[in-house]
């Protein structure tokens, strides 16, 4: 059984990705500071997989500890989704976001040819081309300039890889440029855990029908849209999971190959229509307000997907309804366990 190491692999994706790394029989070895995320995803994962997993508690930019891990679990692959991911703290923070989504990409790349490890899933983002002229966007869209601190580090890190490639015919790097993930297992037992106040809207949506929140403040209602809200291309989190499982695959395959392909449901939906949808599957009622535009938000994109449903066989199975309710899920569970995932960190 090969064993993959997941970088941030009790984060939101990171932690879904595990799970269907076990269904697809590879052995995922997690490393994660837990900074931001809980211990005890890893016990529900564990009985969720029906096994015990390897959980290395460490910082992914320690290239000490990356090494010893590969070199102990003989690592055939990695998944690296290690990095600081919001939008709006990116513009805020911008130094910590450069020092940590770098660094922790390069320690990966260096450990990888240390330990002789020929896959890269790579855990990128849609911010990389901008505000695009035209949408659907495909892999060949050129980038703009980045709206964010947070988009320009997945260029730098999209380019390290690509120029790393170039010297290596041994392995293979995929490149995955995630639009929205949303969503939750369906079981309803792990899901996105935002710290604090989420800076992603679906728990903000959940959060607030929950009565954890008072409102929900929809950034801007002037766009040049339809209903005047941003438009986001949403894709359910185990989708998007099971494509990281199929880019692994393309890596073995594909050595010295560096490629990017666009991961979403290939069409958009308004932050309104969203909310809407949580309002129809679920029978609760969102409180919200039109707000002011917040800095570091692209106005509309989408995915064209074809790339990707060709070249590693992959393609959505959820749609934004399924997202929506499995996420009320989620937030169900957590409401009748109280205090479940706190005091951990």
């Amino acid at each position: 059984m090969k064993k993959i190491l997941v970088t941030g692999g009790a984060g939101y994706i990171g932690s879904h990705t595990a799970l269907e790394l076990v269904v697809s029989g590879y052995e995922p070895v997690i490393i994660d500071n837990f900074s931001n995320s809980s211990r005890r995803i890893i016990q529900v994962l564990e009985r969720l997989a029906d096994r015990k997993l390897h959980c290395i508690e460490a910082d992914a930019g320690n290239v000490d500890v990356l090494r010893e891990v590969c070199l102990e679990h003989s690592i055939s692959g990695i998944i690296h989704f290690a990095a600081y991911k919001a939008v709006g703290e990116s513009v805020e923070q911008p130094l910590r976001y450069y020092e940590n989504n770098l660094f922790s990409t390069m320690a990966a790349i260096k450990v990888m040819r240390e330990a002789n490890i020929h896959s890269m899933v790579f855990s990128s983002s849609c911010t990389v081309y901008g505000q695009p002229d035209e949408n659907p966007v495909s892999e060949a869209t050129p980038w703009k300039e980045a709206s964010s601190p947070y988009g320009y580090t997945k260029q730098i890190c999209e380019r390290m890889l690509s120029d790393v490639s170039k010297n290596d015919k041994h392995s293979g790097y995929c490149l995955l440029r995630y639009f929205n993930p949303v969503g939750a297992h369906p079981s309803g037992e792990i899901g996105e855990l935002p710290r604090g106040v989420p800076s992603n809207l679906v728990p903000f949506i959940t959060q607030t029908a929950a009565g954890l929140r008072d409102e929900l403040t929809v950034f801007g209602g002037d766009y040049q849209t339809a209903d005047g809200t941003c438009i986001r291309d949403f894709i359910h989190v185990v989708d998007l999971a099971r494509a990281h499982v199929a880019a692994l695959n393309w890596c073995e395959k594909n050595p010295g190959s560096c490629k990017a392909f666009n991961l979403g449901q290939g069409k958009g939906n308004s932050v309104l229509e969203a909310i809407r949808s949580f309002e129809n599957v679920t029978g609760v009622l969102v409180n919200f307000k039109i707000g002011q535009r917040r800095s570091g938000d692209i106005e509309q994109v989408w995915a064209n997907v074809e790339a990707a449903e060709k070249e590693l066989g992959w393609k959505t199975t959820f749609n934004i309804d399924d997202a929506m309710r499995d996420a009320w899920k989620w937030q169900v569970h957590l409401r009748e366990n109280p205090g479940l995932f706190d005091g951990d960190n």
